[in-house]
């Protein structure tokens, strides 16, 4: 059974979402907690709710696609705390919601940047000092999508299964060392998050026509199929990470998808889009 209080344990995303319920459960358990995110306001917030719980806490604002504020970040964090034990690489985005003939290639830039090299700064900052604390924890948040692909989700599918195959390495390097680092690959199913709307209001803000289709895909998964709480899910892992799991499926959703996956690799993808036909209303 693994531990988490007294542990200092670090946060990427900390300002909703998942992220602000790891921050917050990790706190409630007892942990010291490094939290970051790009958003100054949304970070501000959860660091005044783990403040209550009396946890010791550091905070900064971060962007874990730039290599090097990511490794200035691991050593603030190592200098204010002297030790880091757990990684939760969770900072993340959708969007690129276009078949592939369509989605443009600074869709792909943005989200390949943020959900994996995000996950790649972070683990080559901090595993080091996951190694040196002798009993460390790197947990890096995949998706339902890392386990089974959709269409008109290319440049989302393809990092969260670059985040489920580059963890997969990094757990059977740790293993072939014999370094004290228990590493994880979650898969949450839908969580109840902004994430849908964030990619729609993101397109936005960057000046790109919207579809209706488009529209209307973000509007169904808030309405339908992000139900999960953030804090159901980050309890999940959290005990996932107690009970030293290297997979963690969050939701019913998420196992069923891998069951289906397991049992029908070659029949789920015509599953799938009459999946998506019944539930977005596509023809």
């Amino acid at each position: 059974m693994g531990t988490i209080k007294g542990k200092v344990a670090v946060v990427t995303g900390a300002g909703s979402g998942i992220g602000r319920a790891l921050a917050v459960g990790l706190a409630r358990r007892g942990a010291r907690v490094a939290m970051s995110d790009v958003n100054k306001d949304g970070l501000a917030d959860t660091a005044e709710r783990t403040r209550a719980l009396r946890a010791e806490t550091h905070v900064e604002v971060l962007d874990v696609t730039d290599r090097e504020a990511v490794n200035d970040y691991a050593a603030s964090v190592v200098d204010h705390f002297g030790v880091v034990h757990q990684l939760y690489n969770n900072a993340g985005v959708a969007g690129g919601a276009a078949p592939v003939i369509d989605c443009d290639y600074e869709t792909y830039e943005r989200i390949l940047g943020i959900n994996v090299w995000g996950v790649i700064h972070g683990t080559k900052a901090f595993l080091p000092h996951l190694i040196n604390s002798g009993d460390g924890h790197l947990v890096n948040i995949s998706s339902l999508n890392g386990l089974m692909a959709q269409a008109s989700m290319s440049a989302y599918c393809t990092s969260k299964f670059a985040v489920r195959g580059f963890t997969e390495s990094v757990r059977a390097e740790m293993l072939a060392a014999g370094h004290p680092v228990q590493v994880v690959v979650v898969h949450p199913g839908g969580i109840r998050t902004n994430i849908a709307t964030a990619a729609i209001d993101e397109a936005k803000r960057a000046g790109k026509e919207l579809s209706s289709e488009q529209l209307k895909r973000a509007e169904a998964y808030n309405d339908k199929l992000l139900k999960m709480s953030p804090t159901k899910a980050a309890d999940t892992i959290l005990n996932g990470v107690q009970t030293n799991r290297s997979r963690v499926l969050v939701g019913n959703d998420a196992r069923g998808v891998d069951l289906l996956v397991r049992l029908l690799p070659r029949q789920y993808p015509r599953l799938g889009v009459w999946w998506e036909r019944r539930t977005f209303g596509r023809s």
